[in-house]
Formats: C-alpha cells, structure tokens, sequence
C-alpha cells in the first residue's frame, strides 16, 4: 500500500519568517517515518514537502506562478528553485540522520507544464527507487511552461501527476491545523464532490505567504484527485501533533478531514 506523504510548508518552516526551518520539527517527524519504514511488515513510501518559507517568499516577489517572460523574471525563477533545493535538501538530511533511505528527485529537472499543470515528468527513476525500499523524496519547485514560459508547481500538484503512474492507495497532507475548519472552527470530518458546496465558504488562504492558494486550491485539487482516482483516499491533519503521522499510518488513527470519491 503506497503512501504519499506531504510535509506542508507552513510544518517544517515558519511562512512568516524567511528561510526558517524548523529542524525539531523536520527531525521528529523523520523519526516517525522510519518507525514505520523500519516494521517488519514494510510499507513503501513517498515523501514531499512544500517550500514554505523558503520557496514562497521568493516566488511571491517575482509573481513566478502566474509567468516568466523578462530576463529578471527568468533570474528570479531560478532563485525560487535555488532556495527551495534548499529547503529540501535540510529535509533529506533529516530524514537521512534519522535512518530513512531517501532519495532526493527534484521535480524541475524533469517536469514540463502547461498552463501550470504537469504534461510530462520523470516516474520511471522514482518507480525504481521504490522498487528498491527507498523512499524518494520530491518537493515544491519550479518547471518550464510551454505557455507562461515558466511557473511554479505544488507538492499537491506533483502528487496529482504521479498518482497516475503509481499504485498510490492514500496520501496524507500534514499541515498546522487540525483539517479542514466549517464556519464554526470545527474540523469537517468528511469532504466529498458532492459535499464540497456546503462547505465551500469555510475553506480560505493559509498563514504566512503561500502563491499556490492555501487550503481552498488545496482542496479543490484533491477533489480533481479523487474524481480521477477514486480508489485514493486523502487526510488533511495536523502534523504537530506528536506521533500522529505513526499512528496514522499505521492504521491507528484517522484524525482530520478525510476527502474520498464518495
């Protein structure tokens, strides 16, 4: 059972702040990680994680989401992809001290876009690194785009094109907040098509900067998700929450707000 697991921009950084990385965070959350990895009963996993801080300022600055045409513009989509190498690389450090197997893919290496969505992008590295026990770790990063020139694509973006040509069967978002909240602070245990308008006003930006559009395009992506596969199941949870990425993985949780098919 193939798991995608976010680590979310505004979890392993501070958004409010630049270039701030939060390592007791990122070094617990790898500890959790390979607790799992390490089972007997081993379940193959794939890493991403948002750029927050790092990626997010720089990219607001040249407005790199929505095209790249000026000479400054095309400097400044290479600083956005400098800065949120990183941030991945501190990630796979992480993850690489506390015993994960990582393997690092950078998604601007590969991925070709169209009008922000990914049309082309390496899987066959990926695939065979799963194959071999490792855990290939991808994140928020810049890609070339046959229409705006350039652009910026989301973890949530790559995981809906690598849910295509891997046997993914859940993908769990870990972010600051709980779920997702209704208009009364209270997390919406289940998100649907067909529920999504009663909801629809709840969902709003996240903290901090974030130019890929927070929880509501977060949301509206997974849905496009499930829609196209209907077999994935997707979480949004809480990832400060001590030992409730384990448990979850594990089947010993199910915190959050749950998005299916219906």
């Amino acid at each position: 059972m193939l798991t995608f697991v976010k680590l979310g921009g505004s979890l392993i950084t501070d958004k409010r702040v630049e270039n701030s990385f939060r390592a007791d965070v990122a070094q617990r959350v790898a500890s959790e990680l390979y607790e799992v990895y390490s089972r007997r009963d081993w379940y193959p996993l794939l890493v991403g994680h948002g750029s927050g801080s790092f990626g997010h300022v720089a990219a607001k600055e040249y407005d790199t989401i929505h095209g790249v045409e000026t000479p400054e513009q095309w400097r400044g989509f290479a600083h956005v992809a400098t800065v949120a190498a990183e941030l991945n690389y501190l990630m796979a450090k992480a993850l690489h001290e506390a015993g994960v197997p990582v393997m690092r893919f950078q998604p601007s290496a590969s991925a070709l876009a169209v009008d922000g969505r990914i049309d082309e992008m390496a899987v066959e590295p990926i695939r065979r690194a799963l194959m071999g026990r490792l855990v290939p770790l991808v994140y928020g990063d810049v890609a070339i785009d046959s229409r705006r020139g350039g652009t910026i694509i989301s973890t949530e973006t790559i995981f809906f094109y690598l849910a295509r040509y891997l046997p993914v069967s859940r993908i769990l978002l870990l972010g600051e907040v709980d779920g997702v909240y209704d208009a009364s602070g209270t997390v919406i245990p289940t998100i649907t098509p067909q529920t999504l308008d009663n909801v629809e006003r709840a969902l709003g930006g996240s903290a901090g900067t974030d130019v890929t559009g927070g929880m509501e395009t977060k949301v509206h992506d997974m849905l496009a998700l499930v829609q196209e596969q209907p077999n994935i199941t997707i979480r949004i949870m809480n990832g400060q929450t001590p030992g409730l990425l384990r448990d979850t993985l594990l089947n010993q949780a199910a915190p959050g707000t749950l998005i299916t098919a219906g």
